[in-house]
């Protein structure tokens, strides 16, 4: 690849293998780049170890989203999911769907849960690969998609501006209409959950709101848009427009702002897989990923 792809290169996905060792990533070219945090990681480690130890082309568009099973890779983009063997990573199984932004694990009934551009949540079970259901509510295409598990409830967000919990009794809040700010849009660009808990965010405010009422608690005064956050002990790590990821408390404050290579981010990774290489990594704007051994600064950067 050229210095002027590399120069235009986003990130826009990440998974950590089973095993914690390794870090795929996933760029605007369709390429998928596998890096080894091991050898990444060892002390004696130069600017090659920081290079892919493998990198193919997944799909003719971007990569937007990466998730893990235990044996597989799951990559999605413009119009199908595929299944990349962990053992032989060249190998693949494909299903198509309308443009995929954002897919999650199920581990409840080990499914596979897909937020799509046709405005749908589908389900697939990963057993057989068969999609079993479709749930149908937002009004425009799902951005994000996430599990509860303690409760078995999907959570979506949408351009719509809409978050929908689907469970036993399906609702929805326009997160839009107590967080907006018209200047950005009412879309919704990430959902995650922690038990009683929800953060959600985009082109309205990033909020923390309480499930069991449907009431925002904390509203973060953060500029741009959010595109990944988390929850992390007693912190929020959120990342979006601008190039630093944002260290919020749950009572609303924003506590630090950690610089990163991106001028603007899209993905946050916490490896929870391996003890080893516990490691925070972010991507964006660029050919670069950024790794944190310690969340008060930037070790050092993975490079496609």
């Amino acid at each position: 690849m050229g210095p002027v792809e590399l120069l235009h290169m986003s990130v826009f996905s990440q998974s950590f293998s089973p095993c914690g060792r390794f870090l795929a990533a996933g760029n605007n070219y369709g390429e998928i780049a596998v890096f080894s945090l091991s050898a990444a990681l060892s002390p004696d480690a130069t600017a090659l170890n920081q290079k892919p130890v493998l990198t193919f082309t997944a799909h003719e568009g971007p990569v937007f989203s990466l998730l893990s099973t235990d044996c597989h890779l799951l990559s999605a983009g413009n119009g199908e999911i595929s299944a990349w063997s962990w053992s032989e990573l060249t190998k693949k199984v494909t299903w198509n769907i309308p443009e995929i932004n954002s897919m999650t694990i199920n581990p409840r009934d080990n499914s596979l849960v897909v937020g799509g551009g046709d405005n749908n949540i589908h389900v697939m079970d990963l057993e057989n690969g068969v999609f079993k259901t479709v749930l149908q509510g937002h009004s425009d295409y799902v951005h994000c998609v996430t599990v509860r598990e303690r409760e078995a409830e999907i959570l979506s967000g949408g351009e719509d501006g809409a978050v929908r919990l689907w469970g036993e009794i399906n609702t929805g809040v326009c997160v839009f209409q107590v967080c907006a700010r018209p200047q950005y849009g009412k879309w919704i660009s990430c959902v995650t959950t922690d038990s009683d808990w929800m953060l959600c965010g985009g082109g309205p405010s990033l909020s923390l709101w309480h499930l069991r009422s449907l009431s925002p608690t904390s509203i973060f005064n953060l500029s741009g848009c959010q595109r990944q956050s988390t929850f992390h002990q007693d912190l929020i790590l959120t990342v979006g427009e601008g190039a630093f990821v944002s260290h919020c408390l749950l009572g609303g404050e924003v506590k630090a702002q950690i610089p990163c290579t991106p001028q603007s981010l899209n993905t946050l990774q916490l490896n929870n897989n391996s003890t080893e290489h516990r490691v925070l990594t972010v991507g964006g704007s660029s050919d670069r990923i950024d790794v944190f051994t310690n969340l008060s600064y930037r070790a050092f950067s993975l490079r496609f």
